[in-house]
């Protein structure tokens, strides 16, 4: 134990030193530092004559305009105009929509400029074959089921991320084998003129052959199963988004489900309190409210900057008893970019559930979701209140990119970019004393050291070998 102390404490002392020495730095994605038609002894303020879209094929050039905070007819100085031109590329890289973005400005006259916003699409479409295990994980098929074929689901899920220009995405999903469903989602977010409002909606209905009824004393799940499905999900959902500003989001979302379970989950060998009722179907109604805020250099793999989200849930109509259920979850994370290549990152989340006594269903905390503490990912661990604080020294080892072996104006090289790092993460899990587990109720740490490859379409892969307060070391890897 006093080991994994000092670790954590030796790299929890060199991430607030490094960010104490942290430079304002250009990182990836960020626009160059040279402007060599703009005159640097020049005073005065450029004004802005046109932004001028170029490469968007299928985005329609509204929906860029819309990220970038100056517009046509606004003056910036010399000084301003480096930041704001990087800002204005972060924020249309964002969108998720282009694998290039470039802005530069022509000189039109000696007090007035035309910018010029080069992007590159990205392939929107991608109707892709499912074949994966049931599992939470792929290191959990794999280690716990011995990469067992009959938990493998299979079928096609179509994605269309850019179904009419406007950055909405459009999904359906059809899986058959060891869990049937069927899904569909759209999320049209500027459907206003003024480009601030939103909408989305889905729905769907899945089979199930497993069941997790009940989480077990070394906080492993345990499974319901016999020969035929043993639970069935019909869902639906529609949400309001408000995004007056970038950097800002405001979500409303309303969804209802009606689950039906085997009479026998309910039974005393099992869990009577799955749904704390005595009856085997219960329909959940959910009210949540989000704020999301994201001021980083990459949405999918932040170098620089801070995100963070709040969101408050309402689970039914009453205040106690059954699935009733009120919570309030926030995180925050802050990224550092320090010189040669050094990155540096702390992030932190929590989650409150009310009242305390809480259905087994209503109990998900670490281990479920972006709620997991690196060392930990083979265990979850239920609870009604959780809090994590995660720590991270990386470096970035080399950029490379290699040339396709055909012409493709579309995807010409192939980007891989390698990050060596380690870390250390803490940890708590609150819950009743009736429910509790070895890793309920205790202080939790780990540290460990690994490296991420991040590729096209910020496709990231994340290889670990952490540590545990239980003396455990495993390997762990993730594509995302």
């Amino acid at each position: 134990m006093n080991v994994f102390k000092k670790i954590w404490c030796g790299i929890l002392s060199l991430v607030f030193a490094c960010n104490a020495a942290a430079q304002n730095i250009e990182v990836a994605m960020s626009p160059s530092k040279e402007l060599p038609l703009v005159n640097p002894a020049y005073k005065g303020k450029l004004q802005i004559n046109e932004i001028i879209i170029k490469g968007n094929n299928k985005t329609k050039g509204y929906i860029i305009l819309r990220e970038i905070q100056f517009k046509a007819g606004d003056s910036l100085s010399i000084n301003e105009l480096n930041e704001s031109f990087q800002l204005a590329r972060q924020q249309v890289y964002n969108t998720t929509l282009f694998h290039e973005v470039k802005i530069t400005l022509a000189m039109i006259s000696a007090f007035q400029v035309n910018v010029i916003v080069m992007v590159k699409e990205r392939w929107y479409i991608f109707p892709v074959p499912i074949f994966q295990p049931v599992d939470r994980s792929l290191n959990e098929w794999l280690v716990r089921y011995k990469g067992d074929l009959s938990r493998i689901n299979y079928g096609v899920k179509f994605q269309h991320y850019n179904f009419s220009g406007r950055k909405d995405p459009f999904h359906l999903f059809f899986m058959n084998g060891y869990t049937k469903n069927v899904s569909f989602s759209y999320l049209q977010p500027y459907s206003n003129i003024a480009l601030n409002q939103g909408f989305g909606l889905g729905g769907g209905f899945s089979e199930n052959r497993e069941v997790a009824y009940k989480t077990s004393a070394d906080n492993k799940i345990l499974f319901y199963t016999n020969n035929n499905f043993v639970k069935k999900n019909a869902y639906g959902n529609l949400s309001f988004r408000i995004q007056k500003g970038i950097l800002n989001r405001h979500i409303f979302n309303l969804a209802y489900s009606k689950i039906t379970v085997s009479d026998s989950i309910l039974s005393s060998s099992f869990n009577p309190n799955y749904f704390n009722t005595n009856s085997n179907t219960n329909g959940l109604i959910d009210f949540t409210y989000t704020y999301q805020y994201t001021n980083v250099n990459n949405a999918a793999y932040a170098l620089k900057g801070v995100t963070s989200y709040v969101t408050v849930s309402k689970r039914g109509l009453g205040l106690t008893g059954g699935t009733n259920r009120f919570f309030v979850e926030a995180t925050y994370n802050k990224f550092w970019a320090h010189a040669h290549n050094w990155y540096t990152s702390l992030q932190a989340m929590g989650n409150v559930k009310l009242p305390f006594e809480q259905a087994y269903i209503n109990q998900k905390a670490i281990g479920y979701g972006n709620a997991n503490i690196r060392g930990l990912e083979y265990y979850v661990i239920d609870g009604v209140a959780f809090g994590i604080l995660k720590s991270t020294l990386k470096k970035k080892l080399f950029s490379v990119k290699i040339p396709m072996p055909f012409t493709s104006t579309i995807i010409p090289s192939l980007p891989f970019s390698i990050f060596a790092k380690t870390y250390a993460d803490i940890g708590y899990c609150y819950n009743k004393k009736n429910y509790t587990t070895n890793l309920n109720n205790r202080f939790l740490y780990t540290g460990g050291f690994g490296i991420d490859i991040l590729t096209l379409y910020d496709i990231s892969l994340r290889i670990e070998y952490s540590f545990n307060q239980l003396g455990q070391g495993s390997l762990y890897f993730e594509n995302r």
